[in-house]
């Protein structure tokens, strides 16, 4: 699972969750943690939004979209 991380009304991370552990990642193409949580949510791995709420395929599907 991952959450979004805001600062300032800005997207400015990304918190993957598993097995207890968190890892932040940078929102930056050259990481390869980054590219892997792109590919998860095309593959249908849950994200929440910066409150903690579950978003809907859709809304996944157009944050996708909405990424460089």
């Amino acid at each position: 699972m991952y959450k979004l991380i805001n600062f300032d009304g800005k997207l400015a991370c990304i918190e993957k969750i598993e097995d207890g552990q968190s890892i932040i990642m940078p929102i930056n193409e050259a990481n390869t943690d980054y590219q892997a949580f792109k590919k998860d949510l095309a593959n249908g791995v849950a994200l929440q939004d910066d409150t903690g709420t579950a978003m809907s395929a859709a809304d996944i599907t157009t944050f996708l979209q909405g990424l460089k």
